[in-house]
């Protein structure tokens, strides 16, 4: 099945910001476009909204005058449903109700050809709830779009349960056609984006509530550790809180309440004060002109250790080792079957972030999960109240002398880093598992809709295939409520892993 071609119309029911990035989509893309919406007069508006974006690309020279003209001359308003009669595809952006985007479906079956493809840009409905109202639900698909959608590439095609093959082939390949990065999803809450970036937002609000952090804080070390583009405190007060917060209850609630998916509190008072964020003039941060952006807490300087004794390869952190050498600080290194850590002067301990805490262990400093320790501009530490402060200091003092700034977290399980990219790297398997999508779709979705830096699956290898499992187990041993203990895909996982390696 191809992609439908450049003379069939496409048409973009609902005019709204979304809607009318469809339409601009397809328009350039070469296809007769028709705008429909509810509200009388706002399809014109819409087109001429579309028509000042046009002159503008032309402007920036990323459009010829000639292919403006033409494209505006395919463009073309409608008063009624009806003049959708011809079109090959009709994309809805409509309204975010069930019962809402259901009646219009019934009205557009009653006007397109059985033939017309019929879409639906939700992203928090089920496609296949949508679709159900339908009398041939096999035509029926999701095109999920993400905003602004001339600009982002990722495309969700989304698959109900009654969606002929067909027909998902079809939107797959003309989202291509497109010029967009289409991936292939079955419908489940959230799809893929929305349903593996929740821990992105959920760890970060859950060491803040824990007091672990501040979020100017953790917005850094997920910024300059995890590599993240934004942090998550940043990124949802650019999203709007009620949004985020809408997602992330919607994915909840379809989950029958999944504590995996739990919203936070904290984000819950935040949306009930009316900080939503930018639009507001204040979220978690303010915005109000001449406000001051609060600073990550940093680590006063101190003196480096003289040499630390490297006992096991520190698995993902074993850059570490020459890091440290290339500092001028000796490193002694020890085969030792207990364990990896380094061994500072006082004796203490520096521990890669495991899921363990710090109050457990006799001098213990652990630290955070970087996508790249050479290039990581801050490092996050934790320790507990019985920590030696010498301990404490060298293992500051250490990080220092690589050129990192550091923070001092509270001891938290997972700290920051470590905690988010497990549950990420855990839910991706667990969608796999469940058929939602393919190792490769989910790495580019993720990559693409949410700019991480790495792909769940592409970190996994990274840093070692069993580093998320040992991590979320050890998490569920101290919090056994469930909203960390590892899917039975990521034991699976895990398992075969350590079998390979003959140690089971």
């Amino acid at each position: 099945m191809t992609a439908l071609d450049l003379s069939s119309p496409v048409a973009v029911v609902g005019t709204g910001t979304m809607g009318q990035g469809i339409a601009q989509v397809a328009l350039v893309a070469g296809h007769p476009v028709r705008l429909y919406d509810a509200v009388p007069g706002r399809a014109r508006e819409a087109a001429e909204a579309i028509g000042a974006r046009l002159d503008r690309l032309v402007e920036k020279g990323r459009l010829a005058g000639d292919d403006r003209d033409a494209a505006r001359a395919r463009l073309e308003p409608a008063d009624g449903l009806t003049e959708l009669a011809d079109c090959a595809l009709v994309v809805e952006a409509v309204l975010e109700r069930l019962d809402v985007k259901q009646e219009l479906f019934r009205e557009l079956e009653d006007v397109v050809a059985e033939d017309c493809l019929l879409a639906t840009n939700t992203s928090s409905l089920s496609v296949t709830a949508v679709g159900g109202a339908l009398r041939h639900p096999g035509r029926f698909v999701g095109l999920h779009f993400f905003n602004p959608a001339p600009l982002l590439p990722l495309v969700e095609v989304v698959s109900g349960f009654a969606t002929d093959v067909t027909s998902a082939t079809r939107a797959y390949e003309t989202a291509r056609a497109w010029g967009k990065t289409p991936v292939a999803c079955a419908d489940t809450p959230g799809f893929i984006v929305n349903r593996i970036a929740r821990p992105f937002y959920a760890e970060a609000f859950a060491v803040y509530e824990a007091q672990a952090a501040d979020p100017a804080t953790i917005d850094a070390v997920l910024r300059e550790s995890g590599g993240f583009r934004m942090g998550a405190f940043e990124l949802t007060d650019l999203i709007g809180q009620d949004v985020n917060e809408s997602v992330t209850h919607s994915v909840w609630q379809s989950f029958f309440q999944d504590l995996r998916f739990t919203p936070s509190l904290a984000q819950r008072r935040l949306v009930e004060s009316g900080r939503l964020g930018r639009k507001s003039g204040r979220g978690w941060y303010d915005y109000a002109d001449g406000a001051e952006r609060p600073e990550p807490h940093t680590a006063d300087e101190e003196r480096p250790p003289a040499y630390v004794v490297a006992e096991g390869g520190l698995g993902p952190a074993a850059e570490l080792l020459t890091l440290v050498r290339e500092a001028g600080i000796q490193v002694r290194e020890e085969d030792e079957d207990n364990g990896s850590r380094l061994v500072l002067p006082s004796g203490g301990h520096l521990v890669l972030a495991d899921g363990q805490t710090s109050a457990e262990f006799r001098d213990v400093v652990h630290f955070d999960l970087a996508l790249d320790y050479r290039t990581a501009t801050r490092i996050a530490l934790s320790a507990s109240q019985d920590t030696s402060p010498q301990t404490l200091a060298e293992a500051i003092g250490l990080f220092q002398a690589l050129g990192k700034d550091v923070s001092v977290i509270g001891d938290v399980p997972g700290m920051i880093v470590a905690r988010t990219v497990a549950r990420i790297i855990d839910l991706a398997h667990d969608a796999v598992a469940k058929g939602v999508a393919t190792e490769e779709d989910i790495d580019t979705a993720m990559r693409l809709g949410v700019n991480y830096p790495l792909g769940p699956f592409e970190w996994d290898r990274g840093i070692g295939r069993e580093f998320a499992f040992d991590v979320l187990d050890e998490m569920h041993e101290r919090d056994p409520s469930g909203r960390y203990a590892p899917s039975l895909a990521l034991y699976r996982h895990a398992y075969a892993i350590d079998k390979r390696e003959g140690t089971v």
